[in-house]
Order: C-alpha cells, then structure tokens, then sequence
C-alpha cells in the first residue's frame, strides 16, 4: 500500500452533495470509502471492540450462568456516562465568541437532554462539500467569476448566499482563536473535523460536539477521534495532550483548500499508515505560505511542531499566511464572512438536512433511580 497522500478519482467524502465547481488536478475520494468515526488504530467494519475496558466502566447485573471457574453477569458498559459528564462539565466552563453555548441540561427516566444555542446556518460541511473546496484569501472582490456566479444562483443552492468569495484563511482563523481559548483552560478538544463546525446566520464558525473534549493537566491515553485528524501519537497511544489539535488544525487548512484531506485512504489502517509516513501531496494551487504553515504543523516531533514551541499559539498567529488578519477583527467579527446563509428566521431550519421522515427514538430500558444517581450531579 502506497503511502502517498493521492486521492481516487470522482466523488466526495462522507456526504452527498452537488459536484465540486473547479477543474481540480485531484479529487476528493468517493463518499462511501470513508469512514469519519474511529476509536481504535484498526476499526473493524462492524465489529465493535472496547478500547482498555475498567471494571468500573461496567454496571453488573444479574448472574446469568455458573461455569467451572467463574460466573457469567450482565452487563452494561457505561463509559457514555464519562463523556456526557465531561461534555456537560467542560461546556458550562466555557464562553466564547465561536464556540457554542450550552444553556442548561434536564433529564427523564430515558435520557439526559443538553440545551445547547441553536445555530441556524448548518454544517460547515455542507458548505465544504458543495464547492469543492475553498481560495485561501479571506475576501476577494465582489466580482465573481461567471462560472461561480451561476452555480451560486442555481436552485439547486438556495440556502447559500456568496458576498465575496470562499476565504479558508477566514474559518482558519477563527478556529485558531477557539483552540487559543480553550488551550488557555487546559481543555483539549480532540475531534477537529468539517462536520464539527457550524456557521451562525451571519457566516461566522461555531465549533460544535465536545464529547471528546477532556481538561487536562498531564498526558492523557484515550484513543479517540477521527481517522482523517488523528496526530501520531494517538495512533502510537504515547499519550497525548494540546499539541493533537494542532495536528489536527493542519488537517484542517489542507481539507479547507485542497477539498479531501492529506491522508485520505478507502480504510482506517491505510490512513493511519499514512498518517505515521508524514508524506505530504500539496495541489498546485496551494500557495507556498499554506504549504509552509501545514508542513509545519504536520509535524510528527512535538518539539518542531509549531503551536507547541516557546512561543506557543503566537508562532501561528505570526506565521506568512495571517500576515494580512487581524486578529481582533477576527475575535469582534468586524470582517464579512465569505459565506453568508440564507436564513428567513432564527429557527430556521432549511440550511439542515430534512430528518422529518426519521422515526422515533426507541429506548430499549428505562433508568432505575440508581441509574440516575450517576446523573444526580448534572
């Protein structure tokens, strides 16, 4: 298997939606060879497999059977349990611009429901996938070329309104803010990915699912994330702390303009592979300063990665290809963003994929009162 970071040809990764735009020299993969979900470095297909399971992640029930040497429990596995409280936890903790906010947590005899703002815009995702990629400058001028001009004004793309042009730089940028933050209160967030990200109904980014999110003050060993982001050292379980989300904010930025991501393969174990190789395929189009800020951050040594070196987050801030943000326009969203969603309301709900046909959840048990001790504190 070869490990270098070349894409098939035809399709897009992990959604459907309409054809990319450009006359790209590469790519994206095909939607249904990637996987974006993965707890373990080989992730069998439906097998499910418990990463370093502990007796106390698991709730005994009744006896079941007796053999020769031991006996036979049900069982359930709890550690859903951890990441709710941690999600919840480190949520309240936090307030910030590009971040979204939870307001409140309530719970039944079924469920523990997060009351979380509402972003209207929808899934960055989306965005991503609908124009291939993104240009790397914030704005440009508010002529568009004909080509993009009647793809905008298509019906196929009504939730979408373009003031000025497709800025990866713009989204980068306020995501660097955001891990800023959150590195600044030892939290690590650990599942950076296109479909994390939401757009409010002015454009901006909101950084969405802290499931994975953990406070840290010392090296942690949870295997988690997403194939595409995970950094080295995940994947060589070495332990890992803030330094794995600029692993995966350089991810990003290739995503962002390239249209697929780096290390992209039809399987986990390809893309890990990949990934523990740290060869990188650049499009031609990628400028030498996105190309140098990448390189820099894909970096497998965490002594020469940038964001981890004396200076920390400054050296990226500084780095050639922000020379032109200013980065308290970005914190005041002074700057227009490149996309702005058509919303008719706050509630609106047009620029989400429609699930009105999905049927109900089904709750195959309901908790006991000792079930919702474990919960009491939330």
């Amino acid at each position: 298997m070869s490990p270098a970071a070349t894409p098939p040809p035809g399709g897009k990764p992990r959604a459907e939606s309409a054809p990319a735009q450009y006359n790209h020299p590469q790519h994206p993969p095909a939607a249904s060879a990637l996987s974006r979900s993965a707890s373990a470095p080989v992730q069998p297909r439906h097998k499910v497999w418990l990463e370093r399971p502990k007796f106390p992640d698991f709730k005994l029930g009744p006896c079941l059977g007796t053999g020769s040497f031991g006996r036979v429990h049900l069982a359930h596995y709890q550690p859903q349990v951890i990441h709710v409280k941690q999600e919840k936890g480190i949520l309240q903790k936090i307030d910030y611009p590009f971040i979204v906010n939870l307001f409140g947590c309530c719970q039944d005899d079924k469920c523990v429901h997060l009351v979380l703002e509402y972003v209207c815009g929808g899934e960055f995702f989306t965005y991503l996938r609908s124009t291939g990629r993104f240009d790397e400058q914030t704005t440009v001028d508010k002529t568009v070329s004909a080509r993009m001009r009647s793809y905008l004004e298509t019906e196929s793309q009504p939730f979408l309104v373009y003031d000025y042009g497709l800025g990866g730089r713009f989204y980068a940028a306020q995501v660097l803010l955001s891990f800023e933050y959150l590195h600044g209160m030892d939290i690590i967030y650990r599942d950076l990915k296109p479909e994390n990200l939401l757009l409010d109904n002015k454009g901006n980014i909101k950084i969405a699912d802290f499931g994975f999110a953990k406070q840290i003050d010392r090296r942690t060993y949870t295997l988690c994330g997403t194939p595409d982001y995970l950094a080295p050292e995940i994947i060589l379980n070495k332990g890992h702390g803030k330094p794995v989300d600029w692993w995966a904010y350089g991810v990003l930025i290739f995503e962002m303009l390239a249209g697929y991501p780096p290390f992209y393969d039809d399987d986990a174990l390809g893309t890990y592979q990949k990934i523990l190789s740290g060869r990188l395929n650049f499009p031609g189009h990628f400028s030498r300063s996105a190309k140098d800020l990448i390189r820099r951050l894909l970096v497998a040594d965490l002594t020469k990665r940038i964001g981890c070196l004396k200076n920390g987050v400054e050296e990226i801030k500084t780095h050639a290809w922000f020379s032109s943000t200013n980065w308290d326009n970005v914190y005041n969203k002074k700057d227009a963003p490149p996309i702005r969603p058509k919303v008719s309301a706050d509630d609106d709900a047009t620029c989400f994929d429609d699930y009105s046909k999905l049927e109900p959840m089904k709750h195959e048990f309901v908790l006991t009162p000792d079930d919702q001790k474990v919960f009491e504190d939330l």
